[in-house]
């Protein structure tokens, strides 16, 4: 489908279901969740950023695209150096899609080699999409396959891909590169840390204008790409590209010096201590990172949001959405993430 990336940095393996599905409010979206409605059957409302909130995008931008551009180079020479020259990238729609761009542009100006980019939808409890596999495993090879995807939050999403992967394609690596992995759970990260990536700020207007993904009976065939919707009317505010640049315009190609990824799953452990300690019977109601809670408050209705430090300016995008939606922020002692977000239990609203 259509996208505002240009088909050379990805091709976006989805059907275009634009005009055929009406987004709705959070509050709408979460209590038919809660009620039992499958999240990729409904479309939230694209969070309208105000002034102030741009500003503060823009001083992510400005401030940690060196650290962004860093993690890129770190998990791209990880890539190379697992793959080789035969990578072919396939990222998660939609927050992998920035990150593939970069980790192919990164490869592609030190090594000069062909890189494939595919995305693709995955969705938790409903699995990886099994056409656009089919399309990619009918033009590439299964070992060759790298997925990519933005940051790790508790890996939800990373536990369906392997559970899918080891299932239905044993002969592709289910590892996935991120740019930030604070649960440590992968090898292929850019760093442990939980730091800001800019483009988790914001949703499709720094996302090639690209919905989230759907799959629904109604929409979606039995041979169709899972779904999305390409919002046309934000053409004129479309920053998909501003993101893209300011990080490649940090970036180094000299040899990295980096430290191995930590493997111990602490922020699993911390998010599950979270869960226990303010009585959350649903795991899927604690999405731990600054990314996670960053989506939180822009398409879920929020009861809570934790920070290890409110004077931490990676968190101040955070602090300016809750004082938006008169969420509560609250100070707490996090050991792997710097923030973390609390869904509301609607039956107790």
């Amino acid at each position: 489908m259509q996208s505002s990336y240009n088909e050379s940095d990805v091709i976006v393996l989805l059907k275009d279901i634009s005009g055929r599905i009406s987004p709705l409010s959070a509050k709408e979206r979460e209590k038919l969740i809660q009620s039992g409605t499958h999240y990729s059957e409904l479309l939230p409302q694209e969070y309208e950023p105000s002034q102030k909130y741009i500003n503060l995008y823009e001083y992510a931008l400005k401030n940690f695209s060196p650290t962004t551009a860093l993690a890129v180079q770190n998990v791209a020479e990880r890539i190379y150096r697992l793959h080789g020259k035969n990578i072919v990238l396939v990222s998660l729609a939609r927050a992998g899609i920035p990150v593939g761009v970069l980790v192919k542009h990164y490869l592609v100006h030190k090594y000069r080699i062909y890189v494939p980019h595919y995305a693709i939808s995955i969705i938790r409890g409903k699995g990886i999409d099994h056409n656009a596999m089919k399309y990619i495993l009918e033009r590439h090879k299964a070992k060759d396959i790298c997925f990519v995807d933005g940051w790790v939050g508790k890996g939800a999403i990373q536990n369906v891909l392997r559970e899918e992967i080891n299932t239905y394609y044993p002969d592709i690596d289910s590892t996935v590169a991120v740019l930030s992995d604070p649960a440590h759970i992968t090898t292929l990260c850019g760093t442990n840390e939980d730091f800001l990536i800019a483009s988790s700020c914001l949703n499709c207007i720094v996302s090639g204008l690209l919905s989230r993904t759907v799959l629904r009976d109604d929409l979606i065939g039995k041979d169709d790409f899972h779904g999305a919707v390409f919002y046309r009317e934000f053409l004129p505010r479309d920053r998909s590209y501003e993101f893209i640049n300011a990080v490649e315009s940090c970036m180094k190609y000299d040899d990295i010096k980096f430290c191995e990824p930590v493997i111990d799953y602490g922020g699993v452990k911390e998010t599950q201590k979270i869960a226990k300690e303010f009585s959350v019977s649903d795991i899927n109601r604690v999405k731990s990172s600054i990314g996670e809670a960053t989506r939180v408050l822009m398409r879920r209705v929020p009861d809570l949001i934790l920070v290890r430090n409110k004077n931490d300016k990676f968190v101040s995008h955070l602090l300016e959405l809750a004082d938006e939606k008169a969420v509560e922020v609250q100070e707490y002692p996090l050991k792997y993430y710097r923030a973390c977000g609390i869904i509301k239990d609607l039956a107790d609203a």
